[in-house]
């Protein structure tokens, strides 16, 4: 599956990264974690996520900077750290395929889930599935909640970024859209989600914005 996406908010920035991923497209593999942002810091460079691993490459495949392991480089962050570009890349490519492949990746070996309380949001009510994730799979963190309207759209996803020091955060979809008889969320919100579990207006952290979606 790949997307042209847009994206903004204040980590980007934040985080010394600002515009190297915005207006670009990305790719994931469907039935392993794998993605790729193309263009990556420049108009001849993509990234690559795969299990243990990121890169930069050439657009030819020649690897031009690597790191194994790439999570314990993370070791000790918070919210306001800079990364560099593998951390980056790292980052933007779980996180991605984490959305792109909700809520079919709960299916994968070693992932577990079971419903909880549900919640009620802005005269809204929606049942909740909270997800533990084993370590063979890159995401934000290992037990995340769902969040389902009652046509089984997923509205929310809160989890906590481990690799920027456990920052709590509550992120929102909308605009489903059906592609391909596949129901994608268009737009992705990211807001910091407070102890009450409610969710602070500002600051907009992350928005990514999709459009071009194809599946092959």
């Amino acid at each position: 599956m790949s997307a042209h996406q847009m994206v903004g908010g204040v980590l980007w920035s934040m985080k010394g990264q600002d515009a190297i991923i915005n207006d670009s497209r990305v790719t994931v593999e469907l039935n392993r974690e794998w993605a790729s942002h193309n263009p990556f810091g420049g108009a001849d460079r993509r990234s690559v996520l795969e299990a243990g691993r990121v890169a930069i490459e050439s657009l030819s495949g020649e690897v031009l900077n690597e790191r194994l392991s790439p999570r314990n480089s993370f070791s000790g962050h918070t919210l306001q750290t800079p990364w560099d570009e593998l951390q980056l890349a790292y980052f933007a490519g779980y996180a991605m395929w984490t959305y792109l492949t909700t809520p079919f990746l709960f299916a994968l070996p070693g992932v577990e889930s079971e419903e909880i309380e549900s919640w009620a949001e802005n005269g809204k009510t929606w049942r909740r599935l909270q997800v533990k994730f084993p370590d063979t799979i890159a995401t934000h963190s290992e037990q995340q909640t769902f969040y389902f309207d009652e046509s089984g759209l997923v509205q929310r996803h809160d989890y906590d970024v481990d690799i920027a020091g456990g920052s709590p955060a509550a992120h929102y979809t909308y605009e489903h859209q059906v592609v391909e008889g596949i129901v994608v969320p268009l737009k992705h919100r990211v807001l910091i989600r407070q102890p009450d579990n409610n969710a602070l207006a500002e600051p907009l952290v992350v928005s990514v914005d999709l459009d071009e979606i194809r599946f092959s």
